[in-house]
């Protein structure tokens, strides 16, 4: 199936930009529906979506743009540098086209999801409507370093990933060969510097990874690729339709885009390549199919067309998918109800027995301490939610059973009891070293005893101890069913989603692995230690 044009444009600086264009049969003139992306326009993000021919033959022109640098478009490619400007010029030009009606709406996922608010940044005055899915919003607290620790594992990968695109374009096989092994599961953390993969430092001139790696919140590049530094405080009165997945890894830029514009937002119980039933691991039920892209249509008719709303659009704004129910639950707004505090609890022995560590609604009236020792040598590894091959809701009991992980159970619940919005946990420990990690991890223990991960969250800390450190854990929606509980499990390590810290005060990104030692690690209870703040639904 080939498309009906290829067509090109260019920019204000000279650089040619190619793309894709499928027309509907019916005479014009027609809106446009804008991609842009980095991986080639044959893709199409057809991974998640149905194909451009499908939205032409609704009526749309549909237009899949390679970005500067990729597919056969001229430049340089740089993750999210070039989106903001690159993105306007490509909307003004794209409402030029033959038989358009003059104005544009933009859709895609992941980085085609983060070209279109980085591109409304800019308020384009043809851009009537954007449609991202599973994208970022804040560049350096969702990507680079979440609570402060490099995501490793993610960043690695994907650079691998782009790295090889970039060698092929170079008509260099070998570098292609070995960069495309590393990107599917072939990455090695093993050289001097775990975080410095030995294979994208030979390949550094094709790769955006040692920018990544050592570059500061405040670095230009970083505000340059951040929706939310380039629109601030600004409301664009544009409409949008927010897709995203509960075990996708931008969930977080998901919420906090559809928090910021508004419009309509679905969470399914996707990752972020699977908008299937099956697709996370576990059957979902015949609820969870996505209708995605008939959603996207009738936002786009009457975005674009002026169609009157279809039903589910004069429903409430927000659809998230209940995974205890396998249904889903709508919300006027963003759900932002009471909060659960629930408080950990032990007799020193919760890392040993996952029967000893307890979640209590009341804080134990004296002080204790809950320890054990991360061991570089075997660190906790990363899986389930958005990690790796693992990705998705998967049973991580096996893990919990380590003796380098505090686990926290509450007691089995007797009737429904529903969660919905953002969890937080506070954390307060004191360690035997210089820094350290503390990774969150928050499961439902099914009546069978699977421990199912539902949110997470991770911290690096560059001192000895914390005492009241509140983090922001991965949005949910669950309803607990009779004889269901939860677990909040506590490590020193999530590896590779996040370097080893070597427990020195050496930046974990640049740490070699022959400095990293054991850190004891000592949790408080009491009314000072360790909670966990659980939003439910009243």
């Amino acid at each position: 199936m080939r498309p009906d044009d290829t067509v090109s444009m260019r920019l204000a600086d000279g650089t040619r930009l190619d793309a894709a264009v499928w027309r509907p049969a019916s005479p014009g003139p027609h809106p446009v529906l804008l991609m842009r992306q980095p991986y080639g326009r044959g893709i199409a993000s057809t991974v998640v979506y149905a194909h451009p021919a499908w939205y032409a033959a609704r009526g749309f022109i549909t237009v899949i743009q390679d970005v500067r640098g990729a597919g056969t478009s001229e430049g340089r490619f740089l993750p999210y540098s070039a989106e903001v400007e690159d993105g306007a010029e490509s909307i003004a030009w794209a409402a030029g086209l033959p038989g358009s009606s003059g104005v544009v709406g933009m859709y895609g996922f992941s980085y085609q999801g983060a070209a279109q608010t980085l591109a409304l940044s800019q308020s384009p005055p043809a851009l009537k409507a954007i449609a991202p899915a599973m994208a970022l919003w804040d560049f350096y607290k969702e990507r680079i370093a979440p609570g402060g620790a490099f995501t490793l594992g993610g960043s690695a990968y994907w650079a691998a990933q782009m790295a090889a695109l970039m060698a092929k374009r170079a008509d260099d096989p070998e570098a292609f060969a070995e960069l495309a092994a590393a990107a599917n599961g072939g990455m090695r953390f093993d050289g001097p510097v775990p975080a410095d993969p030995s294979v994208l430092r030979k390949h550094a001139g094709y790769s955006h990874y040692a920018l990544w790696r050592e570059a500061g919140a405040e670095h230009p590049y970083v505000r340059q690729a951040s929706s939310a530094a380039l629109i601030g405080e600004a409301r664009p009165a544009v409409p949008a339709f927010f897709t995203g997945g509960w075990f996708d890894y931008h969930l977080a830029g998901t919420v906090a885009g559809f928090r910021h514009l508004g419009g309509h937002l679905v969470i399914g119980p996707w990752t972020h390549l699977a908008w299937a039933p099956q697709g996370a691991g576990t059957d979902f039920g015949p609820a969870a199919l996505s209708g995605i892209d008939g959603m996207q249509v009738d936002f786009f008719d009457h975005a674009l067309k002026g169609h009157d709303p279809a039903p589910w659009m004069r429903e409430p704004a927000v659809r998230l998918f209940d995974l205890g129910t396998s249904g889903w639950r709508l919300f006027e707004a963003w759900p932002e109800g009471p909060r659960q505090v629930l408080h950990c609890a032990g007799n020193g022995l919760a890392a040993m027995r996952n029967d000893d560590g307890a979640l209590v609604a009341d804080a134990p009236s004296a002080e204790g301490w809950e320890r054990f020792v991360h061991d570089p040598w075997r660190p906790v590894p990363a899986f389930g939610l958005a990690h790796g091959a693992g990705q998705g809701w998967r049973d991580r009991a096996e893990i919990d059973a380590r003796f380098d992980i505090a686990c926290f159970t509450s007691a089995p619940v007797a009737a429904p009891v529903t969660y919905a919005g953002d969890p937080a946990v506070v954390l307060a420990a004191e360690t035997d070293a210089e820094s350290f990690d503390l990774n969150a991890t928050l499961s439902l223990v099914t009546r069978e005893g699977r421990v199912m991960a539902l949110s997470q969250a991770h911290a690096r800390i560059d001192a000895g101890a914390v005492s009241g450190l509140r983090l922001a854990m991965r949005p949910l929606c669950i309803t607990l069913q009779p004889g269901e509980a939860l677990r909040l499990s506590i490590a020193g390590a999530c590896f590779p989603a996040h370097p080893i810290n070597p427990g020195t005060g050496t930046d974990p990104r640049r740490a070699t692995g022959a400095e990293a030692r054991p850190i004891a690690i000592a949790l408080r209870t009491g009314a000072a230690g360790c909670r966990l703040e659980m939003p439910l639904l009243p």
